[in-house]
């Protein structure tokens, strides 16, 4: 039975193609398999089928995007994907044990869930987290410096309804409310983002800058993020006084066609759209793709003049001449 998406995620996929130009809606693609994501818990048929409706796509194209990135699930996830790092530093120092003694205490295997739905093992081929490691992750969420004794503690507690503190960030969200984050959407829970900290070794180079007072020109932490609003309003400002700065272009004296003199712009403006399509509409018509029954590039003609010298070149007492005529070709 296809599934029918809720108004407030057809209400929010709106928002999220309105944050792009008219003609660059398709870009909306990431953030909208998120979303739908955070609705199943996995990327379905009906959620391809969402995203190729709200965007004027077909299938194939959304489809190819979902399965090339690992973040899209493409069948039912546990509500926390516990993702171990199995890379040659973690592996090095553990993380395979780990993995190995997770996959036997769960029961399960890579792209696994347990019988109640709640965990999703995988091993992941690098966490980007070297100076942590082993590491692991819990719906993208690190604990650091992981040993089997402790990833077993952490599994166990998320079982039991409990909500382990990671290492680093703030405090742990299921699959499905951390899919609603990366769809651009605020974590709406109480205290989400009150916990957790950096680790170490980031502090360390922090550290050494101010140490060594290192720092980027200009720069200043106290400085608020703009809306985008006044973003844009400070960009079309900027290009608006570029334009105001930028000189005349030079002009050179032409004969008109009554022998008045004239003067032409020297540079030529750049084309626009419609001339663009033109030239991109000529060059596919003078460049026909290749078919499945000859190479991109060789005419029929130099095919079967190819196979006549080739022919003519096995007769006994031709194959010379036909050796010399080819050479002198």
């Amino acid at each position: 039975m296809s599934v029918v998406f809720t108004d407030e995620t057809r209400e929010r996929a709106r928002e999220i193609i309105a944050r792009y130009p008219a003609d660059r809606s398709r870009s909306a693609l990431l953030p909208l398999l998120h979303l739908v994501q955070a609705e199943e818990g996995y990327v379905s048929p009906a959620g391809v089928a969402f995203c190729a409706e709200v965007l004027g796509l077909n299938k194939a194209q959304v489809g190819a995007v979902a399965t090339f990135y690992t973040m899209y699930k493409r069948k039912p996830t546990g509500d926390f994907l516990v993702s171990v790092c199995t890379n040659t530093m973690c592996n090095v120092l553990g993380g395979q044990e780990v993995y190995d003694t997770l996959s036997e205490h769960l029961g399960v295997g890579h792209d696994e869930t347990t019988a109640d739905q709640r965990i999703t093992l995988e091993h992941a081929e690098c966490l980007a987290a070297c100076d942590y490691g082993p590491v692991m992750t819990v719906n993208y969420d690190f604990f650091d410096g992981v040993d089997p004794s402790t990833a077993v503690s952490v599994v166990d507690e998320l079982r039991a309804g409990g909500r382990p503190m990671p290492t680093r960030g703030a405090r742990l969200c299921t699959l499905k409310e951390m899919a609603v984050q990366l769809a651009g959407f605020a974590d709406e829970r109480d205290g989400a983002v009150a916990d957790g900290g950096p680790g170490e070794p980031t502090l360390r180079g922090l550290r050494l800058a101010q140490q060594h007072g290192v720092s980027v020109p200009g720069f200043d932490p106290n400085t608020p993020i703009r809306s985008k609003a006044e973003a844009d309003k400070a960009a079309a400002k900027a290009k608006a006084t570029e334009a105001a700065a930028k000189p005349a272009a030079p002009t050179s004296p032409v004969k008109g066609g009554d022998g008045a003199s004239a003067t032409v712009p020297a540079e030529t403006s750049p084309p626009g759209p419609r001339d663009a399509q033109e030239a991109e509409a000529a060059g596919v018509a003078a460049n026909a793709p290749a078919s499945d029954r000859k190479p991109a590039g060789d005419s029929t003609g130099a095919q079967e003049r190819n196979l006549n010298e080739a022919s003519a070149g096995a007769g006994g007492a031709n194959s010379a001449a036909a050796s010399e005529t080819g050479a002198q070709k």
